[in-house]
């Protein structure tokens, strides 16, 4: 299968941002979506787009150079649909509805959608799961696999800021993001495999499209991958509420991929971690939150908390931040860890319901609003 990548002129950005429509007195799923796209000049290109369920849609910005720019294309799409959904719908911007019942939601009749629910059955029906995705621009094809693998690496990082999910269908999971692990089910889903050539990635796409697998690049829905638009992918993150988060999210990801980039303009690779230990971080992640060890590949300090990791990486990245105009953005990240992501906000609110009228007052805020101190 051929996979065309035309490459970017730098790091460009742009962010896909996921949010759910809620009655605006129940606060529970409602399938409103259409009300939405009937109302926009393009519903499957354009900035305000169709999802796979009728109670989501998705913001999109256009190409941009510097996050608070990427930030204000979502602030316009975010009042443009806040004008058409009426006062009795409100959005949500989580990794999943902490109450609603999953079976109750229903997604589009579309032939690739019917093929994902048949194809996934049980684990289809749970897919009321609401995310981000982040592109970033790459200067050349044969840097997009190694920055593709080398974010992966970072998997726990971006999971346990955006963790939004610790509810589901009105009982604590346990998890900081339940959406990670329901979203992992599917096939062609979870961390990418490691691969060196643009050969072998082609090779890959084409062994599975012989097999059944896949029609098209974009159904390899790999955590990070390589995209068409001449990017990377980054789509490990739950949905969040707050500006504040996205513009974190995005700064970090745009850092990272500029820091990668220039080690291999150097002659530098970027280090691995093998795929067993990456699996790994990602589950204690997704479990844990902020509040877990991640084995890293520094030499003497196999497992580190993950807290010094964040910080060490910010420390390291602030040259790049201030270049590239984000330091703002990149810096809230310490913010995060002093406060708390959306998980621990959500769970210091009381429970599933106080957590749900939380993240819909949260929703389209700058920043979060942090309760009275909690310890987890």
């Amino acid at each position: 299968m051929r996979f065309d990548f035309v490459p970017s002129g730098g790091p460009t950005i742009g962010v896909e941002w996921e949010l759910a429509l809620v009655d605006a007195e129940s606060l529970e799923l409602v399938p409103r979506a259409q009300r939405v796209l009937d109302a926009v000049d393009d519903p499957k290109g354009g900035p305000i787009r169709r999802e796979y369920l009728t109670n989501m849609i998705e913001l999109v910005t256009g190409v941009h150079h510097r996050v608070d720019e990427a930030m204000d294309d979502l602030r316009e799409r975010l009042r443009e649909v806040r004008a058409i959904v009426g006062a009795d719908t409100l959005l949500l911007g989580a990794g999943v509805h902490p109450t609603s019942l999953a079976h109750d939601q229903h997604h589009y009749d579309i032939p690739r959608y019917h093929v994902v629910a048949e194809r996934n059955a049980y684990w289809g029906r749970l897919m009321a799961i609401f995310g981000t995705h982040i592109h970033v621009g790459i200067d050349h094809r044969d840097k997009a696999l190694p920055i593709t693998y080398g974010l992966a690496r970072f998997s726990p990082y971006f999971i346990a800021l955006t963790a939004s999910s610790p509810y589901w269908e009105g009982e604590d999971t346990g998890f900081a993001s339940h959406r990670t692990m329901l979203f992992q089910q599917l096939p062609t889903n979870g961390l990418p495999y490691p691969m060196d050539t643009w050969d072998e990635f082609e090779h890959y796409a084409t062994e599975l499209e012989l097999a059944g697998m896949i029609t098209a690049p974009n159904e390899i829905r790999w955590d990070v991958r390589p995209s068409t638009f001449g990017t990377v992918e980054n789509r490990v993150f739950d949905s969040v509420p707050t500006f504040a988060e996205l513009g974190a999210m995005t700064a970090l990801t745009q850092c990272l991929a500029t820091y990668m980039s220039r080690e291999l303009d150097d002659g530098r690779g970027i280090a691995r971690l093998p795929m067993w230990f990456m699996k790994e971080n990602k589950w204690r992640a997704a479990r844990y939150g902020l509040d877990t060890d991640v084995v890293t590949p520094r030499v003497g300090q196999k497992v580190r908390p993950m807290r010094e990791g964040i910080l060490d990486w910010l420390n390291r990245l602030e040259p790049i931040a201030a270049e590239l105009h984000c330091a703002d953005e990149l810096g809230f990240i310490a913010v995060l860890l002093e406060h708390g992501p959306s998980y621990l906000r959500q769970r210091a609110a009381g429970g599933p319901s106080e957590a749900l009228r939380q993240l819909v007052s949260e929703t389209g805020a700058e920043r979060p609003a942090w309760p009275l101190p909690f310890s987890p």
